[in-house]
Formats: structure tokens, sequence, C-alpha cells
């Protein structure tokens, strides 16, 4: 690798400063995505010099295939039975603290191809769908979301676009050859990955910017979606639904100050702790955080409400959304009030953009699509 010693000196002093070590040429990388980090680092080396940063990444992304990517863990990459009752998906989905899950045909015979035994998604945002419409036992059926799978010698930039453009939570890899998921990659997998590529020279050349440089927040403070604490936590469900987002600040009345959070994962609290349940449909939005915390005692597992400031860097967003598992961060200004909002979509967007007719016919005989669907 070719970096000035000035480039050397500040990337030595951030790992000084985090405890870790990005591999130097020659040593071992310290993890799978800090290996494939400076994969990209060595293909961003030899880009025309005269391409924007973005334009450098778009080209180091296309070169490099999706199966590169670092497996998820086990314990995350689960099927969801067809015959599946709703209650059971929730509590599959809780357990294993995935957003979604693919659903497999179980009357699929044994050697049908990908596409014919996975046959949708089951997904928070289409059980937030159910519940606001849905009387009656939690055990019913609903329409889940259309299954997109990448072919695993499909490019690490079609995964980012699929995964920032086309609001894709996680993306499937299939194996063609067994006929079956071989990897599953999300939004919150891709920020692990760049935090650990923090140090290397195509990470800092937008990572250290700061938030405003960047155009971000790309939400700000009069088009966050909110809901105020009294009013019933179905209402901020809904919310979510109508403005495609995965969650909301709850403020406090009368003013633009955050008391908490809701995430649309957080709708397996109404399915799977009786005490909310049986008021869900009058709870209201502070009782239910309240309730929340209450139900997971010590664990601490609640979506909290986490800040930054808009001339923060990326890097250190980065860094704190991965540190603490979360899918969005609220941008405040000095007296605490609400500025925007920053997702994980909103990241990974800003690190590359999608070439005209990049993805051709890509997407026929998925579209149109069902309404509750989130591509």
């Amino acid at each position: 690798m070719h970096r000035g010693a000035a480039d050397q000196e500040n990337g030595e002093r951030e790992r000084r400063k985090r405890g870790e070590m990005v591999a130097e040429e020659g040593e071992t990388p310290r993890s799978p995505e800090a290996k494939l980090g400076m994969q990209v680092e060595d293909l961003w080396d030899v880009q025309e010099p005269q391409l924007s940063p973005t334009e450098k990444l778009n080209a180091c992304f296309e070169s490099i295939p999706v199966s590169a990517f670092p497996p998820a863990p086990s314990s995350q990459v689960i099927e969801i039975r067809s015959d599946t009752s709703l209650d059971e998906a929730v509590k599959l989905l809780a357990r294993h603290k995935v957003l979604s899950a693919p659903v497999v045909d179980v009357n699929a015979p044994d050697d049908a191809s990908w596409i014919d035994r996975y046959i949708g998604v089951v997904e928070f945002a289409g059980i937030v769908v159910w519940i606001l419409h849905q009387v009656g036992d939690i055990s019913g059926t609903f329409r889940w979301a259309p299954f997109l799978a990448l072919q695993k010698a499909n490019s690490f930039l079609t995964m980012l676009l699929l995964l920032s453009k086309y609001r894709m939570k996680s993306v499937p890899v299939v194996d063609l050859g067994e006929a079956k998921i071989d990897n599953i990659i999300t939004q919150s997998a891709v920020i692990h990955m760049l935090e650990e590529c923090a140090g290397l020279h195509w990470f800092e050349s937008w990572g250290s910017k700061r938030l405003f440089e960047l155009g971000l927040p790309l939400m700000k403070s009069r088009h966050i979606i909110k809901v105020n604490e009294d009013e019933p936590v179905l209402q901020a469900f809904k919310l979510m639904r109508q403005n495609g987002v995965g969650g909301v600040p709850v403020v406090a009345n009368g003013g633009n100050k955050a008391i908490g959070n809701i995430s649309i994962r957080d709708i397996q609290f109404l399915l799977m702790a009786p005490e909310i349940y049986k008021e869900y449909r009058s709870i209201t939005a502070k009782n239910f955080l309240a309730a929340v915390r209450r139900h997971l005692e010590e664990q601490q597992n609640e979506s909290p409400l986490v800040t930054c400031m808009k001339d923060d860097t990326l890097k250190q967003v980065i860094i704190k959304l991965d540190s603490m598992k979360i899918h969005r961060i609220y941008v405040v200004d000095e007296s605490g009030n609400l500025e925007g909002v920053i997702t994980l979509r909103d990241i990974i967007s800003k690190l590359v953009h999608e070439p005209r007719g990049y993805f051709g016919d890509f997407f026929d005989g998925v579209l149109p699509l069902p309404a509750n669907s989130r591509v």
C-alpha cells in the first residue's frame, strides 16, 4: 500500500484510540471485515486519479463478488416454514435478533430450485401491517413480502444499492448448486464492515468528513416522523408503515426533545409481553416505553435513543451505531432539540451511487410489488 507519512500517523493514532489494529501490509488482518477492507484498499490504489472518491468506490465494489462478504453468524441465518403461525414467526425473529427471514415452501420438492423453494419473506414491517388491521387471535396468517436474492457472483455494488436506494434491510445470497441460502447480508453487517475499515485510506476519504459536509442528515427536523408521548403506541407503528421508516422518536408534549425511540422490531412486545398485549390498542407511547423497559428488566435490550451532532464525523457515527447495534441515530442541537435522523441506509447511500441503467431487467418478475414490500 502507498500512503503518506501523515496518513500513517493519523491512522495509527485512531487505532491506538480504539485499542485495535488495522493490519499493515504483510500482517494478518484482525477480522474478515478488515481483510475485505484491505482488498478494497488495493483496488482503490490502482483507480484513475481523476475519479471522484465515490466513482473510485463504485469501481472497487463492482470488482468484488458478494461471496467475499464475511458469513453472517449461523444464529442469524434462519428460515421460516410456510406453515408457521404468526406468533411463532415473531418469536423466531425475536429469539434470533433479526428483522426478517425467508419463507420456505413446505410443499416444495427436495430437488426444487431456490426460486421455487423460497416463496417470500417474513419481516417486522409486514407484522406491523397485520396487527394494525387484524382483530382476534394473533396466530393467524398474513401476506409476506416477496423474496429477492443475489447469486454469489453478483457484485458488492449491487448488494450495497439494494440495501440503500432500494430499501432492503437484508439481502439473501443463494448458492445455485445447493439451491439454498449461503449468506444473508444486512445493513448492520455492512456498517460493521465499515467500522472495521477505519484507518484505511478509502474509508477515511469520506468517513473523516463531518455530517453536514456529506449532506447529512437527509431527513431534516421539519420532516422527522415523530409521535408525542401521550399518543397511542399504535400511532407510532402506523406512522412507520405510512412513511416507510423503521423507527420514530417519542417526543415530550409541547416540545421537540426526544424522550425515547420506538423501532419497528418493538412490535414484538405488543404480541409477546402479556401486560402490553392486553392494552395494545390504548397504551400510550410513553407508557409503552416504560412497559418495555420493565419487561426486559436488566437485559436492557430496548431500542435506546442515541444522538449525535451535525459537526460529528461520519466515522464517529458509524462507530457509535455499530457498537450499540442500532439502526438509526438522532441529530440534536446543543439544547437537545431534534435536528434530523440518520439511518444505516442513509450512510450506505453516501458510499456508492447507481450508474445509469445498472440493474437492467434485474427486477423483472418481482415488480410490481405488493403494498407491504420493502424493496
